[in-house]
């Protein structure tokens, strides 16, 4: 029976292809995913080891610069640790933002992983963590050193002047080198500048004292008893680890942030597969039935129905062992793109071989033999019951409908439970309805795909008379071809329906949510400019005092990040300028007035006041930071703002109590509004500083509804590869088709049809099933988004449902077009067929 599989294999090359080529594509996704995470683990693993290779015990306080209450090392402790048995080398470390301009002033790097820290120079005058490919090191407060990928986008040289931002005004400094470094956060894509140490002490902490403390052993030196001898020298916040426990923490923390890229990657090569079970179905099933007469011949000379059934799964196997042969291939050249992608968008991942491990080549061989036989099964069974007398009859079978009744019983039951849940997840909202939506959404998928053959036969006659009247007898032929068969317009529409459901699904969520931030934005915000730090880190008091300054503000408040205590419960604060909040935010006055903050008073949030009890007029016990103490009188209520905190408290009131100043942002509104001129004043106002960023209210927009759109369009093409899967579907059954119908083709022919008209009808054919997948995947796919949202609408300011109906219409088009394209080789085929061969044909 293995022969005759093989034979049968190679007989049926051509009509297995497409098989192949679902199979194949699967396959590829599946282990150029497991090839691709367990690569970036690997390169990030060794470039942990490697960077404390040499560390015997690493160091580190949580001090910054502004807070004098969490102690840092000093040079004294640090000297102290230098002359401890077994330390061969203790490195005093200091580091924070730092953020370099390139020739257009604007920032190079992602500025979140852009870092400054200092160079310390050893023996030779060397720093042992950078190696510098031209010139050397900064040794005084003027020179800076940039590293490599820095230095070539910015086009700096060695003695270059260079902008650079911190936390406060922008400086010109003198490019005294470049270096080449392993450094995670250049590897991010930000970028690294090294001071002089006396410089990055000033800049990030206070001098003398050092934020960070690497200590190598000299040969022979225990890490655990350099480690115990450290620790007792440390202040008392300090934390002492081997360099070896801190490489396998960051190795840890690297596989975790790897295995949710890896789960999402792997749930769309499933769903990639799910769709390609429904063309692999569908071409055993048209196999079996073109194979009749061959597999009664076989019952007849006495094969059993076991022999038979295994025979057709031996196919299977053959079939989804060459297509993961092929696929794991490919899939090694999808893992080594996706890693050269990640480099071409500013990602670059540390050099290491690709990891080609034994569980990624059992998943991706196992995965495609496994889906390929379990696809196959259902047909395989069917061939098993057909009678040897059928070795009499025609080579076609003739497809039976008895079976129908029990699916579209199961079905129609399956789609109710689904909608049902569907809705009632939908209406609860919060994790558990969310998991009951879930549950329902799988459950109506399933139950939809079990009635789309019964669903096919009175929404393709909706089409009819309008492809006839069109068309004329190609377009009525081809709306009878559409339903002659209707399990295998099913399985066929099927593999586009859920490609597009899902497709829709993420699109009408999407478009709602970014409406609802969108509108959140525009119905909160007076302001006509948002000034941050593109590093996310707060900005400098001096950045406030210059914008106050500015020409044309007419009003500067900052958002402070402030913590109260109230009773034993924390209330997060915003700390705002009287007078000026009211003109850069929408506050909407529910009693007393905001006025009231002039005279130090505080201002809450309808909800939080409720929360909690409180009524204009209120007096609230509160607790500072610095665990000082202060009775504050609630002087208005207000409706929530989504860009402040639920508590409003004039700044004046705080600034006594914070000994570092949280400013996230200032928010500005200009004489005249938004120009370029008022523009211009705020960037000049802050020193043409480009790590930090000045937003207009579109750029607000933007930013807030920018990552909406980013994950959609990751999310489409994801998706691109089950959709890819649903057209060779098309294609194979239209190919299938024609070759099962070359006789009627021949008849069609004989009486008048002539080949162009063969060709539309094939064509319109494809265009009818894809239109039909396409029609249930939208509405299906509508509903699951409105169930989605109406679940997350209690935690969406300003929720309400938008149908995309640009992108529904342009779905319906582009399966229109999959249809016409997937037809063009089977119209060909069928088109060219000689009538009098095809008229004998059996």
């Amino acid at each position: 029976m293995l022969r005759t599989a093989v034979r049968n294999v190679l007989a049926h090359k051509a009509r297995l292809l497409m098989t192949v080529l679902a199979v194949m594509l699967g396959v590829a996704f599946v282990s150029g995913t497991l090839v691709f995470t367990d690569t970036l683990g690997n390169a990030f693993r060794n470039q942990s080891a490697k960077s404390y290779d040499k560390v015997a015990v690493a160091v580190t306080t949580w001090a910054e610069r502004g807070d004098e209450e969490t102690a840092a090392v000093d040079e004294a402790t640090l000297e102290k640790i230098r002359h401890l048995d077994g330390v061969a080398e203790a490195t005093g470390r200091v580091s924070g933002f730092a953020g370099v301009a390139d020739p257009d002033g604007k920032l190079i790097g992602n500025g979140w992983s852009n870092t400054g820290s200092n160079f310390v120079p050893g023996a030779g005058g060397k720093d042992a963590q950078y190696t510098f490919t031209t010139g050397t090191g900064p040794v005084k407060a003027g020179q800076i050193a940039l590293d490599e990928e820095t230095a070539k986008k910015g086009e700096y040289r060695v003695g270059s002047p260079v902008r650079v931002a911190t936390n406060g005004p922008v400086k010109e400094y003198t490019l005294s080198g470049v270096f080449t470094t392993e450094d995670g956060a250049v590897n991010a894509g930000g970028s690294l500048v090294l001071f002089d140490t006396a410089v990055a002490q000033r800049l990030y902490l206070r001098p003398g004292e050092f934020k960070d403390v690497n200590v190598v052993a000299e040969p022979g030196a225990s890490d655990t008893a350099l480690l115990a001898a450290v620790k007792p020298l440390l202040p008392e916040d300090a934390e002492a680890k081997t360099g070896a426990a801190l490489a396998d923490e960051e190795a840890e923390m690297t596989e975790s942030g790897l295995k949710s890229l890896n789960s999402m990657l792997l749930a769309f090569a499933a769903i990639a597969l799910f769709v390609g079970v429904f063309l692999i179905a569908n071409t055993f099933t048209m196999l079996i039935a073109q194979r009749t007469k061959e597999l009664a011949l076989m019952r007849a000379v006495g094969a059993s129905r076991r022999q038979v059934k295994r025979a057709v799964l031996l196919e299977a196997g053959v079939v989804g062992l060459i297509a993961s042969v092929a696929g794991f291939l490919l899939g090694l050249g999808l893992a080594t793109g996706l890693r050269s992608a990640m480099g071409a968008f500013g990602g670059k991942i540390p050099a290491g071989p690709l990891v080609v491990s034994p569980t990624a080549v059992a998943s991706a061989f196992g995965v495609g033999v496994l889906i390929t036989v379990f696809a196959a099964w259902l047909p395989a069974r069917r061939a098993a019951k057909i009678p040897p007398v059928a070795a009499m009859s025609s080579v076609h079978a003739v497809a039976t409908t008895k079976s129908l009744v029990v699916r579209n019983s199961i079905g129609g039951v399956l789609t109710l439970l689904g909608s049902a849940a569907i809705v009632a997840g939908a209406a609860q909202g919060g994790e558990d309805g969310r998991w009951i939506l879930g549950a329902g959404a799988f459950l109506a998928l399933i139950g939809v795909i079990v009635l789309i053959p019964l669903l096919s036969r009175p929404v393709i006659a909706l089409a009819r008379p309008l492809l006839a009247k069109l068309f004329g007898v190609s377009g009525k032929l081809a709306a009878q071809n559409a339903v002659r068969n209707p399990r295998r317009t099913g399985a066929t529409a099927s593999a586009l329906a859920i490609g597009l459901t899902l497709v829709t699904g993420i699109s009408v969520l999407g478009v709602t949510l970014g409406q609802a931030i969108d509108k959140m934005t525009t119905d909160n915000i007076r302001a006509d400019y948002m000034v941050s730090m593109a590093s996310g880190q707060p900005l400098d008091e001096s950045a406030l005092t210059a914008l106050r300054k500015a020409d044309g503000v007419a009003a500067a408040t900052p958002q402070r990040a402030v913590w109260l205590t109230v009773g034993k419960e924390g209330v997060s604060a915003s700390g705002v300028t009287p007078g000026d909040v009211e003109k850069t935010f929408d506050l909407k006055t529910v009693s007393g007035s905001l006025s009231s903050l002039g005279d130090g008073e505080i201002a809450v949030d309808r909800k939080t006041a409720k929360s909690h009890g409180w009524r204009t007029g209120d007096s609230v016990p509160v607790t500072y930071q610095d665990d000082k103490k202060q009775t504050l009188k609630v002087g208005a209520l207000y409706e929530g703002n989504e860009f402040l905190s639920p508590v409003l408290i004039p700044e004046d009131l705080v600034a006594p109590h914070e000994s570092l100043s949280d400013i996230r942002e200032v928010w500005l509104t200009m004489d005249g509004g938004q120009s370029d001129a008022n523009e211009k004043a705020v960037v000049d106002a802050l020193g043409d500083n480009p790590a930090m960023s000045v937003m207009d209210r579109q750029g607000i927009r933007d930013m807030f509804g920018g990552f909406i759109n980013t994950a959609l369009n990751i999310m489409y093409g994801l998706l691109a590869m089950a959709l890819v899967i649903a057209v060779l579907g098309v294609v194979n059954t239209l190919a299938m088709s024609v070759f099962e119908r070359q006789q009627e083709i021949g008849m069609l022919r004989a009486i008048g049809l002539d080949r162009r008209r063969v060709k539309r009808m094939i064509r319109l054919e494809a265009v009818v099933i894809s239109l039909f997948g396409a029609v249930v995947g939208v509405g299906l796919g509508t509903f699951l988004g409105w169930a989605i949202g109406k679940s997350l609408s209690a935690d969406i300011p300003g929720y309400a449902l938008v149908i995309p109906w640009d992108r529904l219409g342009l779905f319906l088009v582009l399966a229109g077009l999959v249809g016409v394209l997937a037809s063009l080789w089977p119209a060909r085929s069928g088109a060219r067929l000689n009538m009098l061969t095809a008229i004998k044909t059996e």
